[in-house]
């Protein structure tokens, strides 16, 4: 059984940072892309950054240069370093786990909140 679990959710001034933290278990994580998203009340989940197997990575035009998708294989853990955050970052942060697992599909966590106050 594949599991997501993030954390590092919270509440924060615009221009502050958080880091989003999200363990995985019941996969081979090295091997998996592995994604965040978010959604605002009202509007669809979208992709904000993914980080491939390999290292390569890709982000949302809205928060590049501000947020850094990272990944520790040691920790099965991806991280989303959030800095300069604006309030249209506010929003439920979720981890996905892309093709996981013995019989692949997605995944997902929970979800985090992060609201950024103006």
């Amino acid at each position: 059984q594949v599991q997501l679990v993030e954390s590092g959710g919270g509440l924060v001034q615009a221009g502050g940072s958080l880091r989003l933290s999200c363990a995985a278990s019941g996969t081979i994580f090295s091997a998996s892309t592995m994604g965040w998203y978010r959604q605002a009340p009202g509007n669809q989940r979208e992709l904000v950054a993914f980080i491939t197997s390999g290292g390569g990575t890709n982000y949302v035009g809205s928060v590049k240069g501000r947020f850094t998708i990272s990944r520790d294989s040691a920790r099965n853990t991806v991280y989303l370093q959030m800095n300069n955050l604006k309030a249209e970052d506010t929003g439920v942060y979720y981890c996905k786990c892309f093709g996981c697992g013995p019989s692949p599909r997605d995944y997902w966590g929970q979800g985090t909140q992060v609201t950024v106050s103006s």
